[in-house]
């Protein structure tokens, strides 16, 4: 056992000052005390999960303890150990601090894929939507036991999304069909199966001037105070549809490709994101569209599509994921107003988050 870890090598690119560490001989190794080895050994470890020192410097002499990943991340940007890059202890570093540990294990095994899933506000329920018909809620804080086994209706492909409402009363489920459904989630039974057990309610987002047209949802969300749905669809369409009223109030030609992801900003619901495969986000104000046709503003920086967005609730901040393997922070207020289309770049009151 010794005898293998003493073998454990650096990479010089990982150790500050970039130097070596020889290798020990066997004769020095059947001599040295195993206290000598065992400071080897954490100082091999702290090489390797600790930042570079150009990336944790406080001042000419002398490191951080606690290192900021906000200042790690500056300072890459600005190429301060001049790398361009985090070396893989730098990565280590930031894993070490913010993802988890232990696992993974296994929740459950369907017999076909999970598609989609996502967390309850307050991370109390998981829903997992399955190819093969079935959405699955789990109450985490009960040993991830299923809570609700909801057999869709009238699936296309797969399960494109879920969304629970802010009250985790209900749940509603889309596929590749303009039609939609909501299933009651704090109802008694735990078996859902579409019009059998429980009514799945079809909430049909085409107009009736569209001729029969069909397109498939790939996104759909609840409004804060779940009085509204926003959909993202394969005609490159944002659609709006009023639960009170039963029926769409707006429809929006946004992107040149498939929408991919929408959501409400805030909870006004007067601000909605888009993201779509044209490699674009865009944030829409519902309060001046119909005067202008146009998005309040375009986020240009992602190479691909755009498979994944977020809000944090407070109209200002936005999160992105794209098929370029980069995630994106976006700083709303960084809109310029003086041009014909409004672009936000990642500058100084944005980040950019990529190949940690």
């Amino acid at each position: 056992m010794g005898y293998s870890m003493s073998r454990l090598e650096l990479e010089s690119d990982i150790c500050d000052g970039e130097k070596n560490i020889p290798e020990v001989s066997s004769s020095q190794r059947s001599t040295r005390p195993l206290n000598v080895l065992d400071h080897e050994i954490a100082q091999i470890t702290k090489l390797r999960s600790g930042p570079h020192e150009l990336l944790s410097h406080v001042e000419p002499g002398r490191r951080e303890q606690q290192v900021s990943t906000v200042k790690m991340l500056a300072r890459r940007e600005g190429n301060y150990s001049g790398r361009g890059r985090f070396s893989s202890a730098d990565c280590c570093h930031v894993l070490s601090r913010y993802l988890p540990v232990n696992g993974p294990w296994l929740v459950d095994q369907m017999n076909s894929r999970a598609y989609v899933s996502q967390f309850s506000a307050d991370g109390s329920l998981f829903v997992a939507g399955f190819q093969g018909s079935n959405i699955r809620v789990y109450n985490v804080d009960k040993g991830w036991k299923v809570q609700k086994n909801i057999v869709a209706k009238s699936l296309r492909w797969t399960i494109t999304d879920t969304s629970l409402s802010a009250d985790q009363r209900h749940l509603v489920y889309a596929s590749m069909s303009p039609i939609v459904h909501i299933v009651n989630v704090g109802s008694a039974e735990t078996e859902s199966l579409a019009n059998v057990t429980e009514i799945h309610e079809g909430l049909d987002f085409s107009a009736d001037d569209d001729g029969g047209y069909s397109f498939g949802i790939f996104s759909v969300k609840f409004s804060t105070d779940g009085r509204e749905l926003v959909a993202g669809s394969s005609d490159d369409s944002i659609y709006v549809y009023d639960l009170n009223a039963n029926k769409q109030s707006l429809r929006i030609r946004a992107h040149s490709s498939d929408v991919n992801t929408v959501c409400f900003a805030d909870e006004s619901g007067h601000l909605i994101y888009s993201g779509s495969d044209d490699a674009l986000c865009k944030v829409w104000d519902r309060r001046c569209f119909n005067a202008n046709g146009k998005p309040a503003g375009v986020l240009t920086g992602h190479l691909e599509g755009i498979t994944f967005i977020d809000t944090r609730g407070d109209g200002r901040y936005l999160i992105s994921n794209g098929k370029d393997q980069a995630i994106k922070l976006w700083d709303i207020r960084g809109i310029s107003s003086n041009t014909t289309i409004r672009y936000a770049y990642l500058l100084k009151s944005s980040f950019c988050l990529r190949n940690f």
